[in-house]
């Protein structure tokens, strides 16, 4: 893959070293090389051919694997309950093949490119404004569509910006990840937790946005209504943007067919402090959480359902 070719605000930058607290084991360098091999297998194909692939293999192979399948069906079964069983397992098999998808573009996210007809912009012109502009804001979002290609479409669109990412368990793998997204997506990577905490601020505090996927199940987070259902949640997008007063944009990201999608940019969220942090930081997270539930509603084959995100009933 060809590394993008625009003027980077990120040029030179090192990159993340891989994950470092787990030791290398042989059952490691054998992922390492079946997903070089996968990589190596969807580039062969057009980009339309490896989605297309990866998402009716995964649709059929997916519904077997039960844990996931399982957790994904009770997930959908306790936030809509009057879905009788067979919309559930058919709205299952489509999250599956969304899945399928995502790992069949990854071998292709140099394909999405402001040329390639492939990627849509809906409120592009609040992107041009928050260049023009310099200031930092926080992008905030969750796993939609294709996520991987929010990171790919800021970078096209001239953004200097940094974004979240959890660091995959295999170092080996977690590497070749990193290495992979900074030909495509910002240098400015910052590992989830204590180790990416500094990086994170100090983004900030230089002027760079930070992009962030807030949709996802943290345990030491605070309990925030999430479509409708208490859940642990992270409060760090809300904290952030109060303490460096920086706005909060929300991105979404829509799969329209295929191998093509719309990214929405949304105007910043309107919101005013009121002094009270712990307050604040509570009623700033619930309105984010409640702008995702509205797309997640829209289009829920479109979202992650794997996540444990809420307590077991």
């Amino acid at each position: 893959m060809s590394e993008i070719r625009i003027n980077r605000p990120d040029a030179g930058v090192a990159l993340p070293e891989r994950r470092s607290n787990r030791p290398v084991t042989p059952g490691h360098y054998i992922e390492l090389a079946l997903m070089r091999g996968l990589i190596g297998f969807f580039r062969l194909m057009s980009v339309d051919a490896a989605s297309s692939f990866a998402g009716k293999f995964a649709r059929t192979i997916g519904p077997l694997i039960r844990p996931a399948s399982k957790r994904a069906e009770r997930n959908l079964a306790n936030i809509y309950p009057d879905w009788p069983p067979e919309k559930i397992r058919a709205v299952t098999a489509d999250i599956w093949e969304n899945l399928g998808r995502v790992a069949g573009e990854f071998a292709h996210h140099d394909k999405f490119g402001p040329t390639s007809g492939r990627m849509e912009i809906e409120g592009k012109e609040i992107l041009d404004r928050i260049v023009a502009e310099g200031r930092p804001v926080i992008f905030v979002t969750g796993h939609f569509a294709n996520w991987e290609l929010f990171m790919a479409t800021l970078l096209n669109s001239g953004v200097n910006y940094g974004f979240v990412y959890r660091p995959a368990n295999n170092p080996l793998t977690d590497e070749l990840i990193i290495k992979h997204r900074a030909k495509t997506m910002s240098r400015y990577q910052i590992p989830k937790g204590k180790r990416g905490g500094r990086t994170l601020m100090q983004s900030l505090s230089e002027g760079r946005s930070v992009l962030m996927l807030v949709d996802q199940k943290l345990n030491s987070g605070i309990s925030v209504p999430f479509m409708g259902k208490p859940a642990m949640t992270a409060p760090a997008a809300a904290r952030l943007a109060i303490k460096h007063k920086a706005p909060v944009v929300y991105l979404n990201m829509e799969r329209l067919t295929g191998a093509h999608f719309r990214m929405h940019v949304h105007e910043p969220m309107a919101f005013e402090p009121t002094g009270l942090m712990r307050d604040d930081i509570y009623n700033l997270t619930v309105k984010i959480n409640q702008t995702l539930e509205t797309d997640i509603h829209a289009r829920p084959e479109q979202w992650l359902w794997f996540h444990r995100r809420w307590p077991k009933d």
